[in-house]
């Protein structure tokens, strides 16, 4: 999870380039705060973004006090978490008709924290709750994913049958209905992500290519154009990734991080 504060001197519009993901943003802002729009659909307030291979956009009122709690789930907890994942892929949802009451609760809980620490602490602790008394997904499916996820994308299905145990109907079959994308694309989502910080960090198209496994920078091309609609030279300019990997810590950081941008939309 990671905290956003800022006073916004302007209107906000920031594209996010799609993650693999289910996303919550906990809105805490003092008045109206960003609007998120998904294919056309708009939500206002705390949110839920599905994991999606689509665009979405943030957009904002002028001269707001804009703060926001961001919580990244893997796809194979955010099924327990939420009480529905699979269904949210490729759009976005109002939380509180995700969690009802409980989205209430838990805003309130969070506005009335005195810092960002006591805010993960009370994020964290309505997590663990949630997860705790739902079943988890098939431990096959979880495999797969983390499979994925050390791949970064670059796997083969049958491998990840073989690995698991199952056979390519069956995991097809149990991974589309719990995580909400086939293996296939699900990798494909993986492998554009890690394609996009490349990109972002400053790599020429043609070295992110070769070092992630597209046959050549025209497929790379095409993949990015099928994720964002946009070309690799745009998806490396784009505001979010510029300072994803500040928000978002390596995991041996060890903690959650607030990031506070200095008056910049």
């Amino acid at each position: 999870m990671a905290g956003f504060a800022q006073r916004v001197p302007a209107l906000v519009d920031i594209t996010m380039v799609a993650h693999p993901s289910v996303t919550l943003f906990v809105d805490l802002s003092e008045g109206e705060g960003p609007a998120y729009d998904v294919h056309g659909r708009r939500e206002r307030g705390s949110v839920v973004v599905g994991l999606t291979p689509s665009v979405l956009r943030v957009s904002g009122p002028e001269s707001e006090r804009c703060r926001c709690l961001q919580i990244r789930l893997s796809p194979v907890v955010a099924g327990a978490v939420l009480g529905a994942s699979a269904e949210l892929v490729g759009s976005v949802a109002s939380l509180a008709d995700v969690w009802g009451r409980d989205a209430g609760r838990t805003e309130d809980r969070l506005r009335a924290a005195t810092s960002w620490d006591e805010r993960f602490a009370i994020a964290a602790d309505v997590l663990g709750r949630r997860l705790d008394a739902r079943p988890p997904h098939d431990p096959e499916v979880a495999a797969a994913w983390s499979r994925m996820l050390t791949g970064r994308g670059r796997v083969r299905v049958d491998d990840l049958a073989s690995e698991v145990g199952w056979s390519r109907e069956r995991l097809w079959s149990r991974f589309r209905s719990q995580v909400g994308l086939a293996p296939k694309p699900a990798a494909r989502l993986v492998r554009f992500d890690h394609a996009a910080h490349l990109l972002a960090a400053g790599e020429a198209a043609a070295t992110v290519a070769a070092a992630t496994g597209y046959a050549d920078q025209s497929h790379l091309h095409r993949e990015v154009r099928a994720f964002t609609g946009v070309t690799p030279t745009a998806v490396a300019a784009a505001p979010w990734l510029g300072f994803d990997d500040v928000a978002w810590p390596a995991p041996t950081a060890g903690r959650p991080h607030a990031q506070e941008p200095s008056q910049k939309p």
